[in-house]
């Protein structure tokens, strides 16, 4: 428990935080923005005329449960992005101002040292989770009343969206964590964690849309394949057809931070540090 105080101490006592802390709002606030205006598109019905095979999709996105979820977890791309970085620092920091060795020095068992970081870095997302969900909760509500849709709060669908939300931003820390293991440059750790996400995010879609339009829609079930596109599937709020299920996310979303973690423990045992 020292250790993982100590952890977060180091992090609270440099500008990474309210650094990224300042970088989230306006992102958030920009995509409260386009959340916004597709709400009232989807909930007014002006969407023109919709292709037949794609009515089904667009039945489901329209749904109330599907518009309340997407406000309430709303901000979810970039905030993603932005714990899977401070997780990145969360370690990199270490080698970046060589205090790498006498953390080891301190306390000489690694993994150890790694579940504190692992576990500051989880700390942070869940707080940078419950700010921007309690800001969507107030939000929220008042879009979702502006379009006579309603608060939803009934309905547990929300609930387990809002959660699977937290449960996505725990996993992308842990992401995290385990490319500053991996990669000890800081730069190089951030700018590939970056590429990663918008690179695999934009350039599966646009390889999907292609694939699916060749050999079929089924090939649009692999969407839950990439990292960033399971986070999504996980809040869409209703199912949508011809896309996976959300526990489908959630379970590769979970795969994918297993292997993270334990990756970054044993490379941390292993190698050496000077």
């Amino acid at each position: 428990m020292n250790l993982v105080r100590s952890e977060l101490l180091k992090i609270r006592t440099t500008s990474t935080w309210w650094i990224f802390g300042l970088i989230t709002l306006p992102l958030w606030g920009l995509t409260l923005l386009f959340n916004w205006l597709q709400t009232d598109a989807l909930a007014s019905g002006n969407l023109g005329d919709v292709p037949a095979d794609q009515a089904d999709q667009i039945q489901a996105v329209q749904s109330a449960d599907s518009l309340a979820a997407n406000l309430y977890t709303n901000g979810q791309f970039f905030g993603l992005l932005i714990v899977m970085l401070l997780g990145i620092i969360v370690v990199t920091s270490e080698f970046f101002h060589q205090t790498v060795t006498t953390t080891f020095l301190t306390v000489p068992h690694r993994t150890t040292v790694m579940m504190a970081k692992l576990v500051a870095a989880a700390v942070v997302a869940m707080l940078f989770w419950l700010v921007t969900t309690a800001l969507n909760l107030v939000f929220g509500v008042l879009i979702l009343n502006s379009v006579d849709v309603g608060t939803q709060f009934g309905s547990g669908t929300i609930w387990q969206a809002i959660g699977l939300n937290a449960l996505a931003y725990l996993l992308w820390s842990v992401l995290g964590v385990g490319i500053g293991v991996l990669i000890r440059s800081q730069i190089g750790a951030t700018v590939t964690g970056i590429l990663l996400y918008l690179g695999g995010s934009i350039g599966a879609v646009a390889v999907l849309a292609v694939l699916a339009s060749r050999y079929g829609d089924w090939i649009n079930q692999l969407q839950v394949a990439v990292p960033s596109l399971a986070s999504s599937l996980m809040v869409t709020g209703a199912e949508i057809p011809g896309s996976p299920p959300r526990w489908a996310g959630a379970a590769v979303l979970i795969a994918y931070a297993v292997v993270a973690g334990v990756i970054g423990v044993l490379t941390m045992r292993r190698r050496d540090i000077s």
